[in-house]
């Protein structure tokens, strides 16, 4: 029968306690109800995760003597929160905790959204208008 290495143990036991804390709620946190809105906060996980061992075997020890051991195991984790989404009916909105963008093209790219719907807006506008000068003759 093999014998099996503590450093598999230690290192086993380790990501177990990584995956309990860092499950889908941690990420994606609990929704919170206030009247018609329902805010949900967004964070971002980071995990760092560290394993070592050793063994010390002399030349006078037998293999299937109780070899020496010496080993460590360690992770980190940092917990950021990103944004919250916003859902208040039928909209929903992206709310960033970050600070503003710093270069025009992030400008552009977070606007999107709203200027497609101004656009969209101007051009049903445009044509609601136009269909009733039309019907005027």
């Amino acid at each position: 029968m093999e014998k099996q290495h503590p450093i598999g143990d230690l290192m086993t036991t380790t990501m177990q306690k990584i995956r309990e804390i860092a499950d889908v709620n941690t990420i994606i946190g609990q929704p919170i109800n206030a009247g018609e809105v329902t805010i949900i906060p967004i964070s971002k996980l980071t995990v760092g995760f560290a394993s070592g061992g050793s063994d010390f075997v002399s030349k006078n020890q037998k293999p299937e003597g109780d070899n020496s051991f010496g080993g460590g195991s360690g992770a980190g984790m940092n917990l950021s929160p990103v944004a919250f989404l916003i859902i208040k009916g039928d909209t929903v909105k992206l709310m960033p905790v970050a600070a503003p963008p710093c270069n025009t093209v992030d400008r552009v790219v977070e606007m999107v959204p709203e200027v497609i719907d101004k656009v969209t807006g101007f051009v049903e506008k445009q044509q609601e208008k136009k269909a009733g000068d039309n019907t005027a003759f």
